[in-house]
Order: structure tokens, then C-alpha cells, then sequence
């Protein structure tokens, strides 16, 4: 088999190949894309850094081919959706690069510390600033690291050995994982609040794009440092460079930008409290060579019909078992996605039950899909996926738990996503497939029978049961030009509140929701993104 190593790797990631039976291993580095898909055309697998873009066009022409491997984190060089419908597994290692970007941030804290950057150049310079260069020590500071992940969690092992107080802001950190780490979990404002040093380590999403801006340097201290290794965007360029020029923030240090290469003529680059550095976090021998190994020995498994690690598009599943599972794999992601963003407060816990016939049927993979939905929205570019969504949920210190019922239901199939919040409160969702076209349902909610497609936008309202509530729903959403595809009722018993599910056509503009509760009778009004 040929193993096409487009971009450069560490040599021992090119011996390991090399001395695999049976590989044929083709070093081309720095081909154009017409070389690459002439390479490519009985390759069987690829393995890339940032360099090579794997396109639908070199896919069209690799008919052997069954994996790419991507040696590092980011895989915006591959087209996922390609491969995917021509069967190509697509892999990355995502953990190469944690021990390299802790000590860069560590670097650039220090840097942000004791002002050795400028004294290095002024001695170049031929100056002797000895008694102008005065600064700080890190024993004593407290230092906020947003996002807990691998990388937040080396940081704050780090920061813990100067002798800082670290809090740490996750919105997925739990209590107990907080406390094994010996860290003061805090809520993002007090983080913002208490911090002497604050260090972000969360993907870039949605949610964490600009988190960092003008309302937040407000709430910190006058003379705060602020750094970020993780992604460019999550602290407002604008706002930072206002927050230096002020003296709000004493120092920054960055390696990551809005915009990269960072251009020019970029104002960071006149500002003398801010050291840059042009995205070296995973920049190390050692990274290098861990990310080319790791993925040498990935490759290797699948071209051997082993396990699949860290793949991008693929679920761990026995092939014999692919065509049974493939109509429940959708319908269990949108149900943890569901539970997820129903839950109000920190979850504990996730409770899955399978009733029916599915129970003969791997549970694995459906789990791992609900996981995988679970997940979704809350990491960036480093993915989830069937296989790792299990670690990452472990490591937010969250327990999931799966069981098989043999008690009976009303449907055939039938599948439970129960969330634990810490607090005790629980929030679940059921669903199953309907008729021979195993039409995917949501059938109830929180003990509450209703009848929905999980589409990729619905909106769900708590309402009081009364006449007239669908008209308003329907007068307020048409004000703001939302369709409703399909709308279910529940009835109330005993004073409780209705339920109603809206499936949409698109996302609703700002303002629906707080349009929504306006209104006495809509007492609860949450969009869920499913997709």
C-alpha cells in the first residue's frame, strides 16, 4: 500500500511507515495541487500538516484511498465533507501540541512579568537599562484561566508550582473536577474581577468569539495582564489595543490574531506593552515529532483494519453493524444535543436508556453519538467526534451512564437522554423512529408527551394552557419574518404549564425570545440548534 506523505513530517514518523510490511512510502513535499492528485490516484492513505489541501478533486482521483491523517490539530486543508462521502476517514492529534502551547503561554507570562524582551534589544543596542526595566513576580498573583481543557489545566499546573492562586472559568467544569485539580472554579465575571493574570485556553465558537472585549477589560483590575496562545478572535483585537494605550492592562502577550499572518500595518505592532509572537504554540522538536509519530501509528492502525483514533468523520463501529445502526447514529445526536441545551445549570450526569429492539444492537456507537451532540457547539476547531467524545466529556468531570431496559414501551425503539444537574434538577428527552422510512421524533420532554422532528432549529416554549397562545406564537414569529414548519401541542394537567415545540425554518433574529416572554403566558422561550 502507498502511503503519500505530502507535507513535512518527523523522520520518525517516516521510519515508522517505512518500516511497516507492505508500505510503500512516498515523501513529496512542497508538490502543486496538479502533482498531488497525480500522487494521489493510488495512494491509500495521505498524510498532511497545513500545507497540502486535500480538495474534491484529489478525492475524485484517489479511489484507494481510505485515510487522510492530519499531523496536528486543524483540518481546514481538508475538505471534510468530500472525503466523507467517498468513504475517506479523516484523522488529526489533537493532544501533540498541549505540552508546547502551556510553556509558550507560560513564556509569554513571564515575558509579561519581568520585561525581558525590551532588555534583550536594549542590550543589542548597545543600552544598560538596569534600573529603568523593573518588574514583577508571579508568586502571590492570581491567575483566571479560561477554559480547563488539556492545555488550561498544564497552565494551571504550572502556575500552581510558581505559587499562584488560579480560579479557573469553563462553563463545563465541574465542581469535583475543580477540586481535584486544586483550582477555585469561578463564574466569568469574577473571573474577569479577580484577575491579576488572566490566560485564555477555550475554541474558538460561537459563544467565545470576542469574549474578551470592551464590557470585560471594564470589570478588571487597573494593571492586569492578558494573554491568549489558544485561537485569535476570542479576545477583541479592537478592545485590547484600547485597554494597553489606557493602562488597564498593564502587559499582553499573544501568539494567535483575528487575521493571519497578522498584516503589517496592524496597530499591535506599535503598541510596546504587547510582545507578539506569530503562532508558535505548536512550534517544539518535540511537538513536531509527537504529532508525526502519532500520526504515523493512526494511519498504520486503519490500513491494518485496527482501531480508529481521533477520526474526524467516522464512528468507531463494526462494519457488520454499520447498516443496523446508521438510522438511530442521527437521531441519538440530536437527542444529546437537545438535552444539553435544556439543562439550566452545571450538569453532573447524563443518563441514556434503550428500550426495545435496539437493546440487541451495539449501544456504543449510538452513545458516543449522543455524546458527540452533546458536545456540539461547545468546542472549536479541534472537533468531536464518536471516538473522542467520551475523553472529552470525562475531562469536563462529567459521568455517563447507559442502560438497556427490558420493560416495555409504547414504541418498538425507544431512546432517553436524561440530564443531571448538580443541583439535583433532572431534564429528559425521548425519541424513536417512525414507519419503514425510520422517521427520526422527539416524543417527550421532561415527562411531557409531544410529537416533533428533531430539525436543525425548534423552538420550545413553557406556556400557560389557554386560548390564544398559537396565535400570539404565530403573530410574534411572523412580525420577525420566522416560518413554522410544523408546530406540537402538549395539554397541562393538574396547573402545570404546556408545552409547544416549534420546528423552524432558519434561526430567528435577535430579539424573538425577549419578544416571546414579553408576554405574560410564555413563561419559558429557548431556542435549540440541533444541526
Amino acid at each position: 500500500m502507498k502511503i503519500l506523505v505530502a507535507d513535512a513530517i518527523s523522520a520518525s514518523g517516516v521510519e515508522y511507515l517505512s518500516n511497516q510490511d507492505g508500505f510503500e512510502v512516498m515523501e513529496a513535499y512542497g508538490s502543486t495541487p496538479e502533482q498531488i492528485q497525480e500522487l494521489a490516484s493510488d495512494a491509500a492513505a495521505i498524510i498532511v500538516r497545513s500545507e497540502t489541501k486535500i480538495t474534491p478533486e484529489v478525492l475524485a482521483v484517489a479511489k484507494q484511498l481510505k485515510v487522510v491523517g492530519r499531523a496536528g490539530v486543524g483540518v481546514d486543508n481538508i475538505d471534510i465533507d468530500a472525503a466523507t462521502e467517498a468513504g475517506v476517514i479523516v484523522m488529526n492529534t489533537p493532544g501533540g501540541n498541549t505540552i508546547a502551547t502551556a510553556e509558550l503561554t507560560f513564556t509569554h507570562m513571564l515575558c509579561g512579568t519581568r520585561p525581558i524582551v525590551r532588555g534583550a534589544v536594549g542590550m543589542s543596542e548597545g543600552k544598560w537599562e538596569r534600573k529603568e526595566l523593573k518588574g514583577s513576580e508571579l508568586r502571590g498573583k492570581t491567575l483566571v484561566v479560561l477554559g480547563l481543557g488539556r492545555i488550561g489545566v498544564e497552565v494551571a499546573k504550572r502556575a500552581q508550582a510558581f505559587e499562584m492562586d488560579v480560579l479557573a472559568y469553563d462553563p463545563y467544569l465541574t465542581e469535583a473536577r475543580a477540586k481535584e485539580l486544586e483550582v477555585e472554579k469561578v463564574d466569568l465575571d469574577e473571573g474577569f474581577a479577580r484577575a491579576d493574570y488572566l490566560t485564555v485556553h477555550m475554541p474558538k465558537t460561537e459563544e467565545t468569539n470576542g469574549m474578551v472585549d470592551e464590557a470585560a477589560f471594564a470589570k478588571m483590575k487597573d494593571g492586569v495582564r492578558v494573554f491568549n496562545c489558544a485561537r485569535g478572535g476570542i479576545i477583541k483585537e479592537s478592545a485590547l489595543a484600547d485597554a494597553l494605550r489606557s493602562g488597564k492592562v498593564a502587559v499582553a502577550g499573544l501568539d494567535v490574531y483575528e487575521t493571519e499572518p497578522l498584516p503589517e500595518d496592524h496597530e499591535f505592532r506599535s503598541i510596546e506593552n504587547l510582545n507578539l509572537t506569530p503562532h508558535l504554540g505548536a512550534s517544539t522538536m518535540e511537538a513536531q515529532d509527537s504529532v508525526g509519530l502519532e500520526i504515523a501509528e493512526a494511519v498504520t492502525d486503519v490500513l491494518r483494519g485496527g482501531r480508529i483514533r481521533n477520526a474526524i468523520n467516522m464512528p468507531s463501529v463494526d462494519p457488520k453493524d454499520v447498516a443496523a445502526l446508521s438510522p438511530y447514529l442521527n437521531l441519538c445526536q440530536r437527542l444529546g444535543s437537545f438535552a444539553r441545551q435544556a439543562a439550566h445549570g452545571e450538569v453532573a450526569s447524563i443518563g441514556i436508556v434503550y428500550w426495545g429492539s435496539i437493546v440487541d444492537l451495539d449501544a456504543v456507537p449510538l452513545t458516543r453519538a449522543v455524546q458527540k451532540g452533546w458536545l456540539h457547539g461547545i468546542v472549536g476547531d479541534e472537533g468531536v467526534n464518536d471516538v473522542n467524545a467520551p475523553y472529552k466529556l470525562k475531562a469536563l468531570g462529567i459521568e455517563v451512564e447507559v442502560t438497556k431496559s427490558s420493560s416495555e414501551t409504547d414504541y418498538n425503539e425507544l431512546i432517553e437522554v436524561k440530564v443531571t444537574e448538580t443541583g439535583g434538577r433532572e431534564t429528559s428527552v425521548r425519541g424513536t423512529l417512525l414507519g419503514k422510512a425510520n422517521d427520526p421524533r422527539i416524543v417527550e420532554v421532561d415527562g411531557t408527551a409531544i410529537e416533533v422532528h428533531p430539525t436543525d432549529v425548534i423552538l420550545v416554549v413553557r406556556n400557560t394552557d389557554k386560548p390564544g397562545i398559537v396565535g400570539k406564537l404565530g403573530t410574534i414569529l411572523g412580525q420577525h419574518e420566522v416560518n413554522i414548519a410544523n408546530m406540537s401541542l402538549s395539554r397541562a394537567e393538574g396547573g402545570e404549564l404546556a408545552l409547544t415545540i416549534c420546528e423552524l425554518d432558519h434561526e430567528p433574529p435577535a430579539g424573538v425570545l425577549s419578544a416571546l416572554e414579553a408576554d405574560p403566558d410564555i413563561h419559558e422561550a429557548r431556542i435549540a440548534r440541533l444541526a
